[in-house]
């Protein structure tokens, strides 16, 4: 058996589901020649975890995928042969934020009028009860 070494990856995972949902509306082999891969077969190793994501086609797959290119390239990061790779990114730019991120961001900033309001005990219980948690 062929050694897959992304198999178990939460980019595998995720481009398999979203290739899925968006099946009544576009072909597999379409989704690969909106991400600029010669063939569909990569979008297929990509899948099966056998090839990771190239960074510099996250913008293209995203796009493709119709979802975020932040959440994609955190994605593609934790597939990255160093461990410390990603970590080096994260402390130098930052964490990566979704849009949908970015959109919690901005209404925790309207709601506490812009006052950088610490993360208590209490707020991160209340927030835990948004998700059931």
């Amino acid at each position: 058996m062929a050694i897959k070494p992304y198999q178990n990856t939460r980019l595998a995972a995720f481009v398999t589901k979203r290739v899925l949902e968006l099946r009544h509306r576009k072909l597999q082999v379409q989704i690969a020649q909106e991400a600029g891969f010669n063939t569909a077969n990569m979008l297929t190793m990509i899948k099966n975890g056998s090839s990771k994501l190239p960074l510099d086609r996250v913008p293209a797959l995203a796009a493709a995928l119709e979802c975020d290119p932040a959440l994609l390239f955190r994605m593609a990061l934790e597939q990255l042969d160093s461990p410390t790779t990603a970590s080096a990114i994260d402390s130098i730019f930052g964490a990566v934020v979704t849009e949908n991120e970015r959109d919690w961001l901005e209404a925790l900033r309207q709601a506490s009028d812009h006052s950088d309001p610490r993360l208590t005990s209490r707020a991160r219980n209340s927030l835990n009860a948004i998700f059931g948690k």
